[in-house]
């Protein structure tokens, strides 16, 4: 059976897992761990990896990875092969040390999905067992970024990514304050995963074990695009600039279309505030049914930086009542 294609391209983000042949250790002590985590650093000062979050468990391993250069498959095989060889070198064994192809899920860049990960991961040793469940326990668990979240970013690794995870949690800036909010966060989430009391979150936990992707239906398609494309041969320069044009227009409709909903003018658009309601559920709609970009729409609708347009759409899409909500429906 032919193995599955690794889908990489620039900006690419992961949820990277792989376990130890025959589910034996792939860390037998701490040596074994801190020697793992100076490997993964340097296979961030060779690839340009970004790691937003992770977690060394006792036969396996979990990574939430942002690749800037589409260069996963070659990342990995150096990480996996030089930790392999030095493993072996210091305990005198041979032979394969993980189990087969690790597991690389595509992620959307949507705060909904990041945060889905890193939770997850975080979260790992809990659900394990290694951690009681409880406020507070999880920052004692020394193999996982989760403890370098609450240091100043001075006593952290130099590859180690936290402003994606943060700003997913509504935290916008990594301070002292944006820290303790984090750890609040996170306790909360224990609570919620030892009583199993989340079960929108368990779905989504278990498309991360079961899927190929986690994102929503225009992150399929962008990915269904990108193998067909690998199969049938690159689009052409003329096809692509016809395929964004496509996108353009259908966007195109649904500002003229949003404006006539809302009574409003394109004036009255530009003057309203960068996060105003009425411009999120424009983002939302766009984002929903088009492939352009996060920059198109934030120039379109005057929303200024393009990280307000992944917030606008995470906020219309859990609106259950309130203005966001009405705008939606007005919208829709």
């Amino acid at each position: 059976m032919a193995r599955k294609v690794r889908i990489e391209f620039p900006g690419a983000i992961y949820h990277v897992m792989s376990r130890g042949d025959h589910q034996e250790a792939i860390f037998r002590d701490d040596q074994d761990r801190r020697r793992f985590l100076e490997t993964m650093g340097e296979a961030c000062q060779q690839t340009g990896w970004r790691i937003h979050a992770y977690v060394l468990m006792g036969n396996h391993y979990h990574l939430l990875l942002e690749t800037p250069e589409p260069n996963l498959s070659v990342g990995m095989k150096w990480l996996q092969g030089t930790y392999t060889q030095r493993f072996n070198s210091r305990h005198k064994v041979y032979g394969h040390l993980f189990q087969g192809r690790y597991k690389a899920l595509n992620v959307d860049d949507d705060d909904e999905y990041f945060q889905t990960v890193s939770d997850y991961i975080h979260l790992n040793p809990v659900r394990a067992g290694l951690v009681a469940a409880e406020a507070g326990a999880l920052k004692a668990f020394s193999w996982s970024s989760y403890p370098s979240y609450l240091l100043p970013p001075r006593m952290r690794p130099a590859w180690l990514n936290t402003s994606r995870v943060l700003a997913s949690t509504d935290i916008p800036k990594d301070s002292a304050s944006g820290r303790r909010r984090y750890e609040a966060w996170t306790d909360m989430q224990i609570v919620a995963c030892a009583t199993g009391s989340d079960e929108q979150r368990e779905k989504k936990w278990s498309r991360l074990r079961q899927g190929w992707y986690l994102g929503g239906e225009t992150f399929k398609e962008r990915l269904l695009d990108w193998i067909e494309e690998k199969v049938t041969g690159p689009i052409e320069p003329s096809d692509r600039r016809q395929r964004q044009s496509h996108d353009e227009r259908a966007a195109e409709r649904i500002v003229t279309n949003g404006l006539k909903a809302l009574k409003l003018t394109p004036k009255q658009l530009r003057e309203l505030r960068k996060g105003a309601p009425e411009k999120m559920v424009m983002a939302w709609k766009i984002r929903s049914h088009t492939t352009v970009s996060r920059q198109w729409i934030a120039d379109r609708l005057f929303m200024g930086h393009v990280t307000r347009i992944t917030t606008a759409v995470r906020e219309v899409r859990a609106a259950k009542r309130g203005n966001l909500a009405r705008l939606r429906e007005l919208i829709n």
